[in-house]
């Protein structure tokens, strides 16, 4: 485990504002200028990450995402739009202020590692705290020597990397990434060079960075790691899909997600609001996004029993679009918080399945499933 101290969260006050997120990306596009014309890469990108989350981004080649990582980093700029980062309008940044901050708030790993070949490691990990002025000279040393055992390099700080594996180089790049012991890291295909077993330590490290408060945010082609941080942003052709369709419905490819972010419908309701009422036609499926439901059973002259309480990526109303399209139960929104639901028209929706059997069987069986225990509770109430 990583023992790192890390700062509280300041804004910078002369070109940052307010806000309680580390990433807040809004509306951004990105073009670039080809042979062929005008190339949109990101279509309208909404992103928020809250600070100390572990994020990974997703898609196929091509897809945009390290084009995505490129605006959150600030090595290119949106065409239109804000990206905000830590408080600071990146989007506003030029390059001399981009690189004096970049310095300070973020740490940036990349696939080769970019290491400087006539250095040794310990000298690539103080050089960016002599760029950055952030400690005292006699401190560097003794920090970058911290840093270096800390991922496992103690007893190889004085080689060059053309001496070490490839996974030592890689860590060495994390240690050089903390040097000015950023807010935030991000990494680019960080495992994409590396042996499965190498690419399970540098991904533990990661996990134990964001144990100590960093924000981390990875792209990554390896779909099994990428399951195992906090969220997982796909996109595909641009477009950022709904993470909580994605999380509801895992057995849809990515175009069929994009489609369905489309399509979706988000529907807002106070705290303990009726959302669907028993008995009663509905003609929607609806996956929870935001805050959390109660699917409540009624007692003749009691008071309703909550029979199970939904948070972001559930599903509901699957019984009825299986069994009848009338509602099974009822279900509210939690008297704790509002809520936000994602609303897909059964018509929509069986258009959506007929792309995907192995969804379609996975849903009823769901709602098999649902209903065997509707009963059960049913009766256990009589």
């Amino acid at each position: 485990m990583f023992n790192l101290p890390f700062k509280m969260i300041k804004k910078p006050g002369d070109i940052g504002r307010e806000s309680s997120l580390m990433i807040d990306l809004r509306k951004v596009d990105k073009y670039y200028k080809t042979a062929a014309g005008d190339y949109h890469a990101l279509k309208s990108i909404e992103l928020q990450i809250n600070p100390g989350e572990f994020v990974s981004i997703i898609g196929k080649s091509g897809s945009g995402k390290s084009t995505l990582l490129n605006m959150i980093s600030g090595i290119d700029h949106p065409t239109t739009g804000e990206v905000w980062v830590h408080g600071a309008p990146i989007h506003e940044l030029n390059e001399d202020q981009m690189a004096s901050w970049r310095g300070e708030n973020m740490g940036i790993l990349f696939q080769f590692f970019q290491l400087l070949p006539a250095l040794s490691l310990l000298q690539n990990v103080i050089l960016p705290m002599d760029l950055a002025g952030k400690y005292k000279p006699r401190e560097r040393r003794k920090h970058a020597e911290h840093l270096l055992e800390i991922v496992g390099l103690a007893d190889h700080q004085n080689k060059l990397p053309s001496m070490v594996s490839g996974g030592q180089q890689q860590r060495a790049a994390i240690a050089r990434a903390l040097a000015n012991d950023p807010p935030l890291i991000v990494a680019d295909e960080p495992t994409g060079n590396l042996d499965s077993k190498t690419a399970e330590s540098v991904f533990a490290l990661f996990n134990d960075l964001v144990a100590q408060g960093k924000t981390v945010i990875i792209v990554t082609h390896d779909s099994s790691l990428a399951k195992r941080a906090h969220r997982t942003a796909l996109i595909a052709d641009g477009e950022i899909v709904n993470e909580y369709l994605a999380k509801a419905l895992p057995t849809l490819t990515s175009d069929q997600l994009l489609l369905a972010t489309r399509t979706v419908k988000p529907h807002q309701y106070e705290a303990g609001a009726m959302i669907l009422v028993e008995g009663k036609n509905n003609n929607a499926f609806y996956i929870v996004s935001k805050g959390m439901v109660e699917v409540v059973l009624p007692r003749p002259n009691q008071s309703d029993v909550v029979a199970l309480q939904l948070g972001p990526g559930k599903y509901f109303g699957e019984m009825a679009f299986f069994h009848g399209q009338r509602n099974w139960a009822s279900v509210r929104a939690a008297k704790s918080g509002s809520v936000e639901v994602l609303a897909i028209s059964y018509d929509q929706l069986n258009e959506l399945l007929s792309e995907s059997e192995v969804t379609r069987q996975a849903l009823h069986q769901a709602a098999d499933r649902h209903e065997q225990e509707n009963v059960e509770k049913r009766g256990a109430m009589v």
